[in-house]
């Protein structure tokens, strides 16, 4: 799979609902793809109702189509007014191509994958001393 880079055409950030997160899993679920939760239980257990944001990172070909993309996604737990969590998940084309871009200013783009690069880091409050 090629990653995808901040300057491809295919890189984007976008916010999704918790219902859009759902049919992306069903979907998954359907297609048999591994990169996704293990049910909709396990989904629901694990992230909030809250609208999230969703980054491409990779694609997967297949003679030269791409077959999914693979993405991370950016969401708060349930419950958890502040706590948050990062996962992947594949990506129908179709509804890749149909979400909506966040990022099409270079400034916004270039803080979003700042904030995506310190999310699959970690990130912990910390003191200061």
């Amino acid at each position: 799979m090629p990653l995808i880079r901040w300057t491809d055409p295919d890189f984007r950030v976008c916010r999704i609902s918790f219902n859009t997160l759902l049919e992306i899993q069903l979907e998954a679920e359907k297609r048999g793809w591994a990169t996704r939760w293990s049910s909709v239980d396990a989904l629901r257990s694990q992230v909030g109702e809250a609208d999230m944001l969703l980054q491409s990172l990779m694609r997967e070909e297949r003679g030269g189509d791409v077959h999914a993309y693979r993405c991370l996604v950016l969401f708060s737990t349930p419950g958890g007014r502040d706590a948050g969590g990062i996962a992947a998940v594949d990506v129908d084309p179709d509804r890749f191509e149909a979400l909506e871009r966040l990022d099409r200013d270079l400034e916004v783009r270039d803080a979003f994958i700042r904030v995506f690069s310190l999310a699959q880091g970690g990130i912990s409050m910390i003191s200061k001393k």
